[in-house]
């Protein structure tokens, strides 16, 4: 296979002046696939999440080394005209720019998508918010949290008989920034064809709702609101966590084959010959039965005992990993999921690994999050053609 030197994205310059995780998250899968990121912050205080801590490695907190590998940092002072027409200016020299200003702050600064486009007519704007551009809710806020609870998400989540629970990580920001780096990319591909720029308007709530695929299309084919399954499945049983002898066990049986199988390796031919559980909808039907018989089976062998039977039988499975156990398994290794990059004073640090493996490209080696500010100066020269005297008189300004 013919392999070419340069990233999938090569070429493309990115704006990023959005803050905390979505468009962060967003900016980091572009420049993990060669685009060249730009990240945009204030002087002094940068994007909050540098600040969300402990743990910290230095000045930079986990929070921030998470989403923010693969880019170059400059700081703009966008309450001031200088900094305005700088951005304009970085804009009008780039493919794409991201953000999450509010609407009307972002109108007030003329950074909105129309003014934006007016400076570079080609470029792609993705904005990011908690509920659109459109619509009662569109200037309000939006906090993963609040989003997990309003978009139905949180209602499905947790233990049946306790109160709803948010996913254990930001996931309504993550999967919007997946969306948005979706969203661009097609722009991006249309604008080869077309020729003039896009707008991208995107939403926590939106990639929310869409995100809850066969569990929200549940309520809307039935009218029934499902009720939370804890660690089980809406639509398939079993598919869900049991105790072993020991620790914890997930048992996804995924069709009637299957279920046959996990019989035998249970030593359960009655299981296996029962007209309640012969097919999913069955046992779907009649999960209140089979459920409390198939708990004490499963605690009575060890969890690496089922592994064994399970794995030799065909039937899906996994023990619960903690991020100790995962990042010491082999397979962690063989995918990357942890790279050590290393900090200006050469010192190694771990960061998780980015998920493409794409054959045919060279993706560029993963970079230390950048320090505020840090590229600032290079930038300006680089992309503005700005000398020494005109940055130094912007940073006596507090522009930069």
């Amino acid at each position: 296979m013919q392999t070419d030197p340069h990233g999938p994205l090569a070429g493309v310059r990115v704006l990023d002046a959005s803050r905390v995780l979505a468009g962060p998250f967003c900016g980091q899968v572009l420049g993990d696939l060669g685009a060249e990121v730009i990240k945009v912050e204030r002087p002094g205080a940068g994007d909050e999440t540098r600040a969300w801590g402990p743990p910290f490695l230095g000045p930079l907190s986990a929070y921030y080394l998470s989403c923010n590998r693969n880019k170059r940092a400059v700081t703009l002072d966008l309450g001031q005209a200088d900094g305005v027409h700088l951005l304009h200016e970085l804009a009008r020299r780039s493919d794409v720019l991201l953000e999450n200003f509010r609407s009307g702050s972002a109108d007030r600064l003329g950074l909105s998508a129309d003014a934006l486009l007016a400076v570079n007519p080609r470029l792609v704007v993705c904005s990011i918010s908690g509920f659109g551009r459109t619509g009662p809710l569109r200037e309000v806020p939006g906090y993963d949290f609040a989003v997990q609870a309003l978009s139905g998400l949180m209602s499905i989540t947790g233990p049946t008989e306790g109160p709803p629970c948010k996913v254990g990580v930001a996931v309504t920001d993550v999967l919007t920034g997946l969306y948005a780096a979706v969203a661009i990319l097609a722009c991006l591909n249309a604008r080869a064809r077309s020729g003039h720029g896009y707008t991208i308007d995107l939403a926590l709530l939106d990639c929310a709702v869409a995100a809850q695929v066969n569990v929200a299309q549940a309520y809307l084919t039935s009218g029934t609101v499902p009720p939370r399954q804890g660690n089980a499945h809406l639509q398939i049983v079993p598919y869900q966590l049991f105790a072993t002898a020991e620790s914890w066990l997930v048992l996804a049986v995924g069709n009637d084959g299957q279920w046959q199988r996990f019989c035998q390796a249970a030593e359960r031919p009655d299981l296996a010959g029962d007209s309640r559980f012969m097919t999913n909808t069955l046992r779907v039907e009649n999960r209140g039965v089979l459920v409390p018989l198939l708990e004490p089976v499963l605690r009575a062998r060890t969890t690496r005992e089922w592994e064994e039977q399970l794995t030799s039988a065909g039937v899906p499975h996994a023990p619960v990993w903690d991020y100790a156990t995962l990042f010491a398994q082999p397979q962690a290794a063989a995918r990357g999921l942890r790279v050590t990059v290393r900090d200006p004073q050469g010192r190694p640090v771990d960061l998780i690994g980015t998920p493409f493996h794409i054959g045919g490209a060279t993706l560029p080696s993963p970079s230390m999050p950048p320090a505020l500010g840090e590229h600032t100066d290079e930038v300006l020269r680089e992309v503005l053609g700005l000398d020494a005297a005109r940055v130094e008189e912007l940073r006596r300004a507090g522009v930069v």
